[in-house]
């Protein structure tokens, strides 16, 4: 996956009327949430587009997280790629803090948790009990992805290849074509903004209503930019990006996306 390049250029403002007329039939409809992420419905299931990346369903209390890749700073020292080795901790902070301010009834992490199948070994042993954690009052749900096909074979919780919940179906890989009502990661959705002043590449939600494709959690995880060809066939009309930014996620229009 491409990096993301975060810089301190805005975000442009929300779509307009006519940025919403372009889809046909009124457009998306969505508002901004108290959290300053949007809130809007996958088909008929209202869920909320937080700030930090996560999705929530309030009915269920459910908090959803994709593609955290913990451990994805010590697979590349192992290989003679020497990054800063603080992406679980960070990451862990993240979700923790979705956690505390939720306290959500399940927690449901949509695969690639790990950044491979050795990665639960190299946890260092505070992460393994934070991680352990998350299944304290609540359910909490490992839907495996390709990255962590075996699920944990330590930590608490349900392994799932995927999971219905809400009139929705979560897996972590999409598949290819029409999906109604799947939430789906592992593509790592980026969008790049154009705007007057320049452009601006954020992690983003991607979604045309019928479908949702989450941004990738983890803080070495990476994305990859909607307009690439392995997003071609997903949606059935051009879709909305939920850009992600510090302390908003910004509905983005397909007019205002550029490739890299």
């Amino acid at each position: 996956m491409n990096d993301v390049r975060v810089t301190e250029a805005p975000i442009p403002p929300p779509l307009g009327e006519g940025d919403r007329a372009q889809h046909g039939g009124g457009g998306f409809s969505f508002e901004a949430s108290p959290c300053g992420g949007l809130s809007l419905r996958v088909r008929t299931t209202a869920v909320v587009f937080r700030p930090s990346g996560a999705l929530w369903l309030a009915a269920s209390r459910t908090l959803v997280v994709a593609d955290l890749h913990l451990e994805k700073g010590s697979a590349y020292a192992s290989r003679g790629q020497l990054l800063p080795p603080y992406d679980t901790a960070e990451t862990l902070r993240r979700l923790e803090a979705e956690v505390a301010a939720l306290a959500p009834a399940a927690v449901v992490l949509l695969g690639d948790t790990f950044h491979d199948r050795r990665s639960e070994d190299r946890l260092a042993p505070d992460h393994a009990a934070r991680l352990a954690g998350l299944a304290h009052g609540r359910r909490l749900i490992w839907v495996v992805g390709n990255h962590d096909a075996d699920g944990p074979r330590c930590l608490p919780g349900e392994t799932a290849d995927e999971i219905a919940l809400e009139g929705l179906d979560f897996r972590h890989e999409p598949q290819p074509g029409p999906r109604p009502g799947e939430v789906a990661g592992h593509l790592h959705p980026a969008a790049r903004v154009v705007a007057a002043r320049g452009s601006v590449r954020r992690r983003c939600f991607v979604t045309d209503g019928e479908r949702v494709i989450l941004p990738a959690f983890g803080a070495y995880a990476g994305g990859l930019n909607i307009r690439d060809r392995a997003f071609a066939g997903l949606f059935v009309r051009s879709p909305l990006a939920g850009a992600l930014g510090p302390a908003r996620v910004r509905a983005v229009g397909w007019r205002q996306l550029a490739d890299d």
